[in-house]
């Protein structure tokens, strides 16, 4: 039963995805929505994504620096750093973070809107769900999370600068040169192409649950934890195969 209803939802998930596309390029949405989707995803996001990759990047390097100081290696520390923050922390955490907080409103907002019936008004006034809900909260997060990717690489990269500096007596010039001799458009180029799949992944679940909530409160809160949960593992999951995959190319 379990296995069947995942395949329910799966189906669920690729049929709201696809209608979600035509929408998109046969009826786009109003330009409000979508900035009131892009404050709310973005703006509202910062804080707790510069938040988590300062201080990602710090521990990284704090661990990292005392680690090949032992082997008289320390100067590698930013290109450690630097790789793996923009590899994967950087773009998996913000996904995780924007999953839980964003994915989550979506989910709650959805789903309040679904066991009210305001979902049935509209299609009762001949209005299309999928367009004035789902296709602004999509499109916003699709480009808002591989902009925030970037920003929390750099913040990423900053925060381990910081603790090179204060406590490895690593220079920031010499810092960043090994950096810059080191990474290249492509991985960067990668970092914000994974952001673009969660982005996708985490929008399509948090709507189809909030869409398909029902029960009154208790459903509403049952979509929230299903958006969480699902979006959290999904996007863990979907970063081996696309790392997996862009090792390949």
């Amino acid at each position: 039963m379990n296995a069947k209803r995942a395949i329910m939802t799966l189906g669920e998930i690729f049929l709201l995805l696809q209608q979600t596309m035509v929408a998109v390029f046969t009826r786009p949405p109003r330009r409000h929505l979508v900035i009131d989707q892009l404050h709310e995803v973005g703006v509202r996001s910062l804080s707790i994504v510069n938040l988590t990759a300062v201080f990602t990047g710090m521990v990284m390097a704090l661990q990292l620096g005392y680690f090949l100081s032992k082997f008289g290696a320390k100067i590698f520390v930013s290109r450690i750093v630097g790789i793996a923050v923009i590899s994967e922390l950087g773009p998996v955490l913000t996904a995780l973070m924007i999953g839980g907080r964003v994915g989550a409103g979506m989910a709650a907002e959805l789903g309040t809107m679904k066991v009210t019936e305001q979902i049935d008004a509209l299609r009762a006034l001949g209005s299309d769900p999928i367009r004035y809900l789902v296709v602004p909260r999509m499109v916003a997060i699709t480009i808002m999370l591989p902009l925030l990717t970037g920003m929390s690489d750099l913040v990423g990269i900053l925060g381990g600068l910081f603790v090179s500096y204060v406590e490895l007596n690593v220079q920031p010039t010499f810092y960043v040169t090994s950096l810059l001799q080191f990474l290249t458009l492509g991985d960067l180029a990668r970092s914000l192409a994974k952001a673009a799949v969660f982005a996708v992944i985490i929008g399509a679940i948090a709507c189809r649950n909030g869409m398909a909530a029902e029960g009154g409160a208790d459903g509403v809160g049952r979509a929230t934890t299903r958006s969480v949960v699902g979006a959290s593992i999904s996007v863990l999951v979907s970063d081996f195969f696309l790392t997996k995959l862009m090792l390949m190319l």
